[in-house]
């Protein structure tokens, strides 16, 4: 297979570690917030090396919901904020070619984690700059980055543009908590107020911040998951907050404590927010995954 061409002229185009990168990013965007990009970009550079069979690992719970002929030699894949390449790195096993987009910094720590992939080719732009024709791929894919984004309805719109008729576009995006009780919404509020006041430290006050907090938050929700799972409580494991980490590594911990306490802009949605946005934007048989993380879904464009 080969790389769609661009739509346009890179404002500019330089070597990483490995690959080439071309870069679509000048002037101001509308639907782009700067400190996002640049505190992910941090985030990213910071949390790049990724043991290769925890990401393969945790990948079988993102893309659970993938239907079979996604997984072919002969599919075309854009992966839209792929941060370091985790979820590019996942697919990039399965299917014919990935382009990898991300308006940050960790497009470099892409660059060295994606280096044995001849098949996935890295770019740096926004979400509403894409630079691919419309109706190219047979999927489109957005983990962990919408809601970060000012307008995700318009995000979304500007990704499921480049799926093909009859291809998909798959997402996931925080949740409402919408299926959870007051003792964990309550406790996320918290956790809210923390993070609005963390993500306006300095890099590197924030980075430390956040690896106590994995250890003094985090860990005591995970330990008692741990245990209530040793001891066939398993669902009862399941309602302690945080208890999708119960069985990931202290590195993952660390990173998504950053990631989560880390950035100044995060939106949040219901699951019929979610089939609403989707629908708006011409995608049908939407399929939402019944487990954690919450909540990632898939629908396949007809128009």
């Amino acid at each position: 297979m080969q790389f769609p061409p661009y739509t346009q002229q890179p404002s500019r185009q330089y070597s990483g570690n490995n690959k080439t990168i071309s870069e679509f990013i000048s002037g101001e965007s509308n639907n782009v917030d700067d400190k996002v990009v640049e505190s992910f970009g941090e985030e990213w550079t910071k949390f790049s090396s990724f043991d290769e069979a925890e990401v393969d690992k945790i990948g079988d719970l993102y893309f659970d919901i993938l239907p079979a002929e996604i997984y072919s030699a002969d599919t075309s894949v854009l992966d839209v904020g792929c941060g370091t390449g985790r979820w590019t790195k996942y697919l990039a096993k399965r299917v014919g070619l990935i382009d990898a987009v991300d308006p940050s910094e960790a497009i470099l720590a892409a660059d060295k984690f994606l280096k044995d992939f001849p098949n996935v080719r890295l770019t740096k732009a926004t979400s509403e700059a894409l630079p691919f024709a419309d109706n190219t791929y047979d999927m489109v894919m957005s983990i962990g980055v919408l809601h970060h984004i000012p307008d995700t309805q318009k995000a979304m719109m500007d990704c499921v543009s480049k799926v093909k008729r009859g291809g998909y576009f798959y997402t996931y995006l925080y949740y409402s908590l919408d299926n959870r009780g007051m003792i964990f919404k309550s406790i996320f509020w918290l956790s809210n107020l923390l993070r609005r006041m963390i993500s306006k430290f300095p890099a590197g006050v924030k980075k430390i911040t956040c690896d106590i907090l994995a250890v003094i938050i985090y860990m005591p929700f995970i330990l008692m998951a741990r245990f209530l799972h040793a001891i066939v409580l398993k669902k009862i494991a399941t309602r302690i907050p945080l208890s999708i980490y119960r069985d990931k590594s202290f590195f993952i911990i660390r990173n998504d404590s950053l990631d989560r306490f880390g950035t100044p802009l995060e939106q949040r949605f219901s699951r019929a927010q979610i089939q609403d946005m989707m629908s708006k934007c011409g995608l049908s048989d939407i399929k939402f995954s019944e487990a954690a993380p919450y909540w990632h879904a898939i629908g396949k464009k007809v128009i």
